[in-house]
């Protein structure tokens, strides 16, 4: 599902929002999660999972195509764990 599926969704579910302020609340909340990584908080969706920002250490790397070392710089990356619905869900058989 991409952005404007989920947008979409939630119009058709909800006939009294128009398409433009679902568009707004989805987009707000996207922001605002992006807002509070970038200060470095946990995000937690009970039941969906928690992303979090988890810093990798510089280290030394090699090029795959020619297998010289290269240096890898320090840096910060978007962490995501299910939640327990969501992984029960997703294990349901």
């Amino acid at each position: 599902m991409i952005r404007s599926e989920l947008v979409q969704k939630i119009a058709d579910e909800n006939p009294h929002l128009y398409q433009k302020d679902v568009e707004r609340i989805v987009g707000t909340i996207f922001d605002e999660i992006i807002n509070a990584m970038a200060a470095g908080d946990r995000v937690e969706l009970r039941g969906f999972g928690a992303f979090s920002v988890k810093k990798r250490k510089a280290r030394l790397g090699r090029n795959p195509r020619t297998g010289e070392a290269v240096n890898v710089a320090e840096k910060h990356v978007a962490f995501f764990k299910t939640g327990k619905l969501l992984r029960d869900r997703l294990n349901r058989i």
